[in-house]
């Protein structure tokens, strides 16, 4: 039975900056570079789901404040993502967190860095990040959280 996969991405800024983890891709074993991101995992919310993503990537803290958008990716006939990325707060490198072990580094990276670099994940990291820019912000309870 065919169904997408569920992602989410913390957009975090600071001082006109913006965090990317460096890894290497499953898939092609490249190195690219994304936003703190994964997958939804069973039984998590969006909103736990992205401030765990940004501690595992990033060893920090993130406190979403807002949905920047909802992302429709196609990469072939069988796999769609659906990325749910937000903005919010990120606190200084807790040095008592662990990096997860596909991340290779962290990397603070201007608008325009992040515009001509030629390997990042997908299209849809600097859409992310155009997005924030261009003031996409939704309130947190557009998401809703049903138990059935």
């Amino acid at each position: 039975m065919w169904q997408p996969d569920v992602t989410v991405a913390a957009v975090c800024e600071q001082d006109g900056r913006f965090l990317l983890v460096e890894e290497r891709a499953k898939s092609s074993g490249n190195i690219v570079f994304n936003q703190p991101a994964g997958h939804l995992d069973a039984g998590e919310s969006l909103i736990e789901a992205v401030i765990r993503e940004t501690r595992e990537e990033a060893c920090r803290h993130f406190t979403p404040n807002a949905l920047i958008g909802v992302y429709r990716m196609q990469r072939d006939a069988y796999k769609t993502y659906i990325r749910f990325a937000f903005a919010g707060n990120i606190s200084d490198h807790d040095h008592s967190l662990t990096l997860d072990p596909d991340i290779i580094a962290n990397h603070w990276l201007s608008h325009a860095e992040i515009q001509s670099h030629n390997a990042l994940r997908s299209a849809v990291v600097s859409r992310c990040v155009d997005d924030y820019l261009a003031g996409h912000r939704y309130p947190l309870d557009l998401l809703s959280e049903i138990n059935v």
